[in-house]
C-alpha cells in the first residue's frame, strides 16, 4: 500500500538528530523521497542506505549552500527543522547571541524558503513547514529572550508566505513544539550547574508531567506535508502538552 507521502519529494534540515532525524524517517516511511540535510554530516551517517532517503551537508547561514542544495531541487516539501536556543534574558544576550537567534531561526528560513519557491510554483504548489515554537507570540517564558523574539518572528514569516502564496498553490504552516526531550536539550540540561534539577525544571513546566519526544512531533510534520492539511495554511500548529491550555 502507498504511504501518504508517496511520490512527494521532501527536503528536512537539522535531519541529522532530533526532530528533524525522526520526521525523515517517519516521511520516508510514508513513501516520500526525502532529503535529509544537516550541518554536521557524521550525524546524518546512520540514515545512509534508509530507503528512501538521501543526505546532503548543508549549512543554512551559508546561501550559496542553500542556492546550491535547496534550490536545485523539484521539491514538494520543505521542513525548515533548523534552529538555536539562547539561554538568558535581555541582560544576558549579546549582539553574537541575537544576531545568531535571528539568522538562524528566521533568515535561514527566509533564505530556504525563497530557493524552493521557483521549482514549488513550477511544479503547480508546494507544502511550507516552518519550526516555530510555543514560545514565541503565543506564550512567554523566562530566560527565553532571542530565542522567544526570533520565534514569533518565524510566526510572522509563516502568515506571510502562506497570504502571499495562498492563491498559487503553496501552502505555509509552523509547529510549535513544547519542551522535546532531544539532543539539544540535554547538552543545554547538562550546561547547567545541576543538571537532575534543571531536567526536573524543564518537566515541571509541562502540565503532562513529562517532556515530548521527538515521534510525538514527527506526526505534525507529516500531516503538513501530506495532501490531508490541502486546506490548512498559516496556521502554528502546537504541539505541547497543554502548555497552553
Amino acid at each position: 500500500m502507498a504511504g501518504r507521502l508517496a511520490g512527494k519529494r521532501i527536503l528536512v534540515t537539522a535531519a541529522g538528530a532530533g526532530i528533524g532525524r525522526a520526521t525523515v524517517l517517519m516521511m520516508a516511511a510514508e513513501g516520500a523521497q526525502v532529503i535529509a540535510t544537516d550541518v554536521k554530516a557524521e550525524l546524518l551517517d546512520s540514515l545512509e542506505g534508509v530507503s528512501g532517503i538521501e543526505t546532503r551537508r548543508l549549512d543554512v547561514l551559508n546561501d550559496a549552500e542553500v542556492a546550491a542544495v535547496v534550490g536545485a531541487q523539484p521539491l514538494d516539501v520543505l521542513f525548515n527543522c533548523a534552529g538555536w536556543v539562547h539561554q538568558g534574558g535581555i541582560e544576558q544576550c549579546s549582539d553574537a547571541d541575537w544576531d545568531l537567534s535571528f539568522n538562524l531561526n528566521v533568515r535561514a528560513q527566509w533564505k530556504t524558503i525563497a530557493a524552493a519557491l521557483p521549482g514549488m510554483l513550477e511544479r503547480g504548489g508546494g507544502s511550507i513547514i516552518n519550526m516555530a515554537s510555543m514560545c514565541s507570540s503565543l506564550k512567554g517564558f523566562a530566560n527565553r529572550f532571542a530565542y522567544g523574539a526570533s520565534k514569533a518572528a518565524v510566526i510572522g514569516l509563516t502568515k506571510s508566505v502562506a497570504i502571499d502564496y495562498v492563491a498559487r498553490g503553496i501552502r505555509c504552516n509552523c509547529i510549535c513544539p513544547g519542551t522535546v526531550d532531544t539532543p539539544s536539550l540535554g547538552d543545554r540540561i547538562n550546561a547547567f550547574a545541576d543538571p537532575v534539577e534543571a531536567r526536573k525544571m524543564f518537566i515541571a513546566r509541562q502540565p503532562m508531567g513529562r517532556l515530548a519526544t521527538a515521534e510525538e512531533i514527527a506526526p505534525i510534520a507529516v500531516y503538513l506535508a501530506s495532501d490531508e492539511s490541502r486546506f490548512a495554511t498559516g496556521q502554528p500548529f502546537c504541539v505541547d502538552g497543554g502548555t497552553m491550555i
